[in-house]
């Protein structure tokens, strides 16, 4: 037990001395604020249109500009079906007297991080997993560790042992950055604002049966149990990448690629049934949370975890598959 610590522990110690959550940090410090202050002037710009501060007029004004745009003929039926249900939830939220974007830094990050999760939360789990085998391997390094009486196994296990650890951390640093320089603008009231949770979409029609208010740090938690996750299967995935080709640049570009893939194939393959099959497709996690219209039929919160959860081991096994059997080294 003692030198599988050691192996992590060494393992850690390489990915700081790479810089990679320094990186990270770097890019949260920079892009956020950038997302706070366009937050910022769209509110602003809703409320010099509306000439009013009032939540209700602004979100009553939502949904009248929905209906002229349904009223377009032109509109494409997934645009339409979409339209529907977020006219049905809007208008729930307004009959219900609850604010569904409530100013404050929890709202901020509740909305951040279900906007992040298809795309910059990967992206930024993949700086850390995608070189954490192959950079060893273009190093050199790889064949001094292989040289030593240590299973094989035990070396990669520590390694993604190591990889679960700064994908936590990143999800950490992620709501810290968010909340902490948010409130700076929003204010940092707001954990306990009601949140309506619930809603299921059943085939374009939105089912209210199952709505309830849970406060908004519950929310949130949900929100982020379901980010971490997303973060684990896309890091696992990214892992596999990492033990198969021996470049970290290509392997980026495979994950890059894979990660942007599922935001075309949701927009322009939704008659096409296998794109459900694909990860990328499913990260959407929150969405079912807030009731939003899948991104293709079929798709459901119990698929998509089951879809992913497969992605996860089925990756994790070759990894270890390939590294224990393969030459490693050249």
């Amino acid at each position: 037990m003692r030198e599988f610590a050691n192996l992590v522990l060494n393992e850690s110690e390489k990915v700081y001395r790479k810089k990679r959550i320094v990186v990270v940090m770097l890019i949260l410090a920079i892009l956020i604020p950038l997302f706070v202050y366009a937050q910022y002037r769209e509110v602003e710009t809703t409320q010099k249109r509306l000439g009013t501060t009032d939540w209700k007029v602004s979100l009553q004004q939502q949904i009248v500009d929905s209906q002229n745009r349904l009223n377009n003929s032109r509109l494409p039926e997934e645009w339409r079906d979409w339209l529907k249900v977020r006219v049905e939830q809007q208008q729930y939220y307004l009959d219900h007297d609850i604010n569904p974007m409530a100013p404050g830094a929890p709202t901020f990050v509740r909305a951040f991080i279900e906007q992040g999760i298809t795309l910059f939360i990967p992206l930024l789990v993949m700086i850390v997993a995608i070189d954490i085998v192959s950079g060893e391997r273009s190093d050199g390094t790889m064949k001094m560790l292989l040289t030593r009486p240590i299973r094989r196994w035990k070396i990669l296990l520590s390694k993604y042992v190591t990889m679960l650890f700064f994908i936590s951390l990143i999800l950490l640093l992620v709501g810290l950055f968010a909340y902490v320089l948010s409130g700076l603008v929003f204010g940092y009231s707001g954990w306990n604002l009601p949140v309506l949770t619930g809603f299921v979409i059943d085939k374009e029609t939105l089912n209210t049966n199952f709505v309830h208010l849970i406060p908004q740090w519950q929310y949130i938690l949900m929100a982020y149990g379901l980010a971490w996750f997303v973060a684990i299967v896309v890091g696992t995935i990214s892992f596999m990448v990492s033990v198969l080709i021996r470049n970290t640049p290509a392997g980026m570009g495979i994950m890059l690629a894979a990660l942007i893939a599922g935001g075309i194939l949701s927009s322009f393959a939704t008659s096409w049934e296998g794109a459900k099959y694909i990860f990328s497709v499913n990260l959407s996690l929150t969405d079912y949370l807030s009731g939003k219209l899948p991104a293709l039929q079929g798709l459901s919160m119990g698929f998509s975890l089951m879809n992913l959860t497969v992605w996860g081991v089925v990756s994790l096994i070759i990894s270890f598959v390939v590294f224990t059997k393969q030459d490693m080294v050249n």
